[in-house]
């Protein structure tokens, strides 16, 4: 950039990011009012209503107010698709725009983290830290109460995902009550962040309640153009807002939570990353890190769609004037019905073959369908099964193009790379299928609408799942945490950039492995233990 840099100021820490962990980390780092930090958000402030009202994620996915509105470099394992990418832009990230699901994921998923030498990171370890922030309906002994993550459950029910819950039954999926207790195999209505019909972002229950303290900083509208190097230590951040370059000071610490996409950008374009990407755009390499935006993982969802008959789905309710009055009436009175939805409401969480120990694919039911995200609901009735893998062993990455701070980086996530998930793929689409046939259905009379039953041999249906593939918006682990012998692994176990001083990642792009379900939680999960760490070296008089 050609302005003249200003300076902002200097803090004790410098946090990019307002997002899931962001929002989170200034909560607790704050909590002392010896500790002065900086919150710099590249979004605005979440003051659109469709921030709160639940169902608004319709409106605000691919909107570029509250989304990056990224898309993928062109996926081989999707036949060559570019999809899009959403990434939340805006004071509480993601949870201001997605599925609201309450999500820890099993006790495999971190005792293989701890397995990897991540000492620390076990079941065991991390369930307290999830405790600590929460504030469950329900409450009781792996339930938190009082804090500042509401749970609850949801406000509607559909005849069709109850009938649903008994097809799943009789094909071996048995009805549970809690997904949050270490083994979420079984199906139930998702519990939700919400709190009495609105939506509960990390904004919400983090940044909102401290926003009177002196020593807490905001800079929405806050670009990142890079982390600014003395040396070995990360000295502070270099951001771009109203037409001018700042530099924001840390005495501390830099903290990098922009989120699995976001993070790995910056630190490449602050030289900290794989040598030969950054020379190849004319960025100086500052510390060779080779996992720096690699080893993305998510989830890839495969969309089946099947027609119904004899039972109201949303699709017929959107043609109806007086069935949207009757929606917007009791929200408005109540607090509850559709306007409260969660993108999917009911969730099933099974085996796709039985060599696997756990289970290892998701349902995502939903009581309509479209063809994509965007698209018209279909004008007959319909529920949409969608599948995803929880433990993929596909590996992507995310790339600077330029040396702009401004350009979207390339992110591959080379979904249905290896014949393990392609497996996995083609066993989900006949496990949907055993579902949808099941008797509990049968007086639905469900016809299957997409893919279509003319799909039948394997290599049709792995066609169809490049075809129908689609993220459900969970990247994970492109700057993972891993122990020292891991070249890869471009964190220690505290968060810390290996080879650099005062800075670290805290967000979803410290998970080594991706966890088993939704992972905004688990965000913060990762958010909460990074701030315990930050905070016993500040009371020690540690520079990390």
């Amino acid at each position: 950039m050609s302005e003249t840099l200003r300076e902002r100021g200097e803090f004790d820490y410098v946090i990019v990011g307002g997002g899931t962990a962001g929002s989170l980390l200034a909560n607790r780092l704050t909590a002392d009012p010896n500790i002065s930090v900086l919150l710099l958000e590249a979004g605005g402030d979440d003051d659109w209503i469709w921030f709160h009202i639940p169902i608004g994620y319709l409106f605000a996915i691919g909107n570029p107010r509250s989304d990056w509105c990224y898309a993928t470099e062109p996926v081989p394992g999707l036949n060559g698709r570019s999809i899009g990418y959403a990434r939340g832009k805006v004071l509480g990230g993601c949870t201001a725009i997605n599925a609201m699901v309450y999500m820890r994921g099993q006790v495999q998923d971190y005792d293989n983290w701890r397995q990897l030498g991540l000492t620390g990171w076990g079941w065991d370890d991390v369930l307290p830290y999830f405790l600590k922030h929460e504030d469950h309906f329900g409450g009781g002994d792996l339930h938190g109460s009082g804090g500042e993550w509401r749970v609850e459950q949801p406000r509607v029910r559909w005849d069709i995902l109850d009938a649903v819950q008994r097809a799943g039954a009789e094909i071996g999926i048995p009805p549970v009550d809690d997904f949050n207790r270490g083994d979420n195999e079984g199906s139930g209505y998702f519990q939700v962040n919400q709190r009495k019909g609105r939506r509960w972002s990390a904004a919400t229950g983090f940044l909102k309640p401290i926003l009177h303290r002196r020593n807490l900083e905001i800079r929405k509208h806050a670009h990142i153009q890079h982390v600014q190097l003395d040396g070995k230590r990360a000295a502070g951040v270099v951001y771009h807002r109203d037409g001018a370059s700042w530099l924001a000071k840390a005495r501390g610490e830099v903290i990098l939570s922009a989120g699995a996409i976001g993070s790995p950008q910056i630190m490449q374009l602050s030289g900290i990353g794989p040598g030969d990407l950054l020379r190849s755009h004319g960025i100086a390499v500052a510390h060779e890190s080779p996992g720096v935006g690699e080893n993305l993982q998510d989830h890839l969802q495969l969309r089946l769609i099947f027609k119904v008959a004899g039972v109201q789905t949303i699709n017929e309710i959107d043609r109806s004037l007086l069935a949207k009055a009757k929606i917007a009436m009791d929200y408005a009175l109540f607090r509850r019905g559709a306007l409260t939805m969660a993108p999917s409401q009911f969730g099933m969480f099974t085996r796709s073959s039985p060599e696997h120990a756990t289970a290892n694919v998701e349902f995502h039911i939903q009581p309509l369908s479209l063809d994509k995200f965007g698209d018209p609901l279909h004008d007959f009735p319909a529920f949409t099964a969608s599948i995803c893998n929880l433990r993929p062993t596909s590996r992507g990455h995310v790339r600077i193009k330029s040396a702009d701070p401004f350009a979207a980086p390339a992110i591959q996530p080379n979904y249905l790379a290896t014949p393990e998930d392609m497996r996995v793929a083609v066993d989900s689409i006949k496990l949907t299928r055993r579902l949808a046939a099941a008797p509990a259905l049968a007086q639905y009379r469900p016809e299957e609408y997409l893919p279509g039953p003319q799909v039948q041999s394997e290599e049709d249906m792995r066609k169809v799942a490049g075809n129908l593939g689609a993220t459900i918006f969970h990247p994970v682990s492109t700057a993972k945490m891993g122990p020292d012998h891991d070249p890869m692994a471009v964190l220690d176990g505290e968060l810390r950039v290996r080879g650099l001083q005062g800075l670290r990642v805290i967000d979803a792009s410290a998970m080594p492995l991706i966890t088993s379900g939704n992972t905004a939680s688990p965000t913060l999960m990762i958010a909460e233990k990074g701030a315990e760490f930050i905070l016993r070296d500040y009371r020690a008089g540690i520079r990390a």
